[in-house]
């Protein structure tokens, strides 16, 4: 299923939805932007956030020529309570030509500031893009792009998420298609060698099919430098995997796959995950599938790492999402696209695309089970309506302030239906 056509397919199940009855006490929203084309429209992938709590992100559509944008929301200045917004790149521009188009992953920071990104289109090839953003020189305000690597079929065609950085500087992302079988890859761009300036591409594993397929979601890097993710379709049920992907061992070149869980479509842990994996401390997987569970509304989901000993990882449903039709009985969500973050306390947070009390999707918080307890608990902290100017369908994800607050975007609504930059505070 293309994002496309899971839009439409939300879209409408929200239109079915009948109104529902008002979830428990909801956090305050605060609108930080509405985008209105021009700075960009459907913002898509996670914010992310630097030291001083401006956010950056990326729009799937709108800036100055159509192709989408990078953009900065900035906390307001001493004596203000505006947040400001400015584009650092738009896409398409004809005088550059193949700087790519449509973004739709999260971006990634490297210690100089340097913003990395993708694009699912663009480039010599049209098959997408990997790209930094340089921050401005001294006196300056222009952000600098550089294309540091087009997509060509073989090594991937249409990367959807962002990429994820090393001690070493090297990048490693996923392109939804392409690689030998046109199942998707796994991809790493090593930085130049001195005295050069081309970055080196390298495909450390193509899907075939059964190893997963259309791997939309973006990785999850350990401190051993083992890579974790997930595929939409593929495994041995064709529902989508989550996946291992271990360096070559010593003396070898080869990166090494597993496969730690096939879903299948009437598996209770649900089918098709869209977004990546998040790692904690322990070494822990926590995810979403978009569909699947006890009807197919998706779940949230944790693999355990093995013991000591032992192999085999082993997983906990934390929540299973029920679509409640039109029987109206509760403001929660269904149908989860977006991956999910963890607080220090082990809460994790994530998003709905549909359901909630106005059926413009929600912002949950899960919540560890009590002592002498297994049962997760869940706080709808935001139902999003879609006519009061606030926006709809959050399929990015949230980001957790220092202050307790969770930062978000909507893929659409807001004041212009182009989307919006939204804070939720306690």
């Amino acid at each position: 299923m293309s994002r496309s056509e899971w839009r439409a397919s939300a879209a409408v199940t929200a239109l079915l939805l009948a109104p529902l009855a008002p979830a428990e006490a909801a956090w305050h929203v605060t609108v930080l932007h509405d985008f209105d084309q021009r700075d960009g429209a459907f913002p898509n992938g996670a914010l992310v956030a630097d030291a001083a709590g401006h956010l950056y992100g990326t729009t799937e559509q709108g800036g100055k020529f159509g192709y989408g944008a990078v953009y900065e929301v900035s906390p307001p200045a001493l004596g203000s309570t505006h947040w400001s917004s400015h584009v650092l790149h738009s896409f398409g521009d004809p005088a550059q030509g193949g700087d790519g188009a449509f973004p739709t992953g999260s971006l990634a920071f490297d210690a100089k500031g340097n913003l990395y990104g993708t694009t699912g289109w663009g480039g010599a090839a049209d098959d997408g893009t990997v790209f930094r953003l340089a921050p401005p020189a001294v006196g300056r305000t222009e952000w600098t792009e550089t294309v540091l690597h087009g997509f060509s079929g073989g090594d991937g065609v249409g990367p959807e998420a962002g990429v994820v950085l090393d001690a070493a500087g090297n990048l490693y992302g996923t392109a939804a298609n392409g690689g030998r079988a046109n199942d998707g890859t796994v991809f790493k761009l090593a930085p130049p060698a001195t005295g050069q300036t081309a970055w080196t591409a390298t495909v450390l594993h193509a899907f075939g099919g059964t190893d997963g397929h259309e791997p939309v979601g973006g990785l999850a890097l350990d401190s051993a430098g083992n890579l974790y993710g997930t595929t939409e379709d593929g495994g041995a049920y064709n529902y989508g995997i989550v996946f291992k992907l271990a360096p070559p061992a010593a003396g070898h070149t080869k990166w090494v796959e597993r496969v730690l869980r096939s879903f299948s479509q009437t598996d209770a842990g649900g089918s098709r995950p869209m977004a990546g994996v998040t790692l904690d401390l322990a070494g822990n997987l926590y995810g979403t599938s978009y569909t699947g569970g006890l009807d197919g509304s998706g779940t949230v989901f944790k693999l355990e790492a093995p013991v000591p000993g032992k192999t085999k990882w082993v997983e906990t449903v934390l929540r299973t999402f029920v679509y409640h039709g039109q029987s109206g009985t509760t403001g929660e969500g269904s149908f989860p696209a977006a991956g999910v973050v963890l607080d220090a306390a082990g809460n994790v947070y994530g998003t709905t695309v549909v359901g909630g009390t106005s059926n413009g999707a929600t912002v949950f918080r899960l919540s560890p089970p009590q002592a002498g307890h297994t049962k997760w608990t869940e706080s709808v902290l935001r139902s999003f309506p879609d006519a009061t100017g606030q926006g709809s369908f959050p399929e990015s994800g949230v980001i957790l302030g220092l202050d307790g607050a969770v930062f978000g975007t909507t893929y659409a609504g807001g004041t212009y239906g182009a989307g919006s930059v939204f804070a939720l505070t306690p």
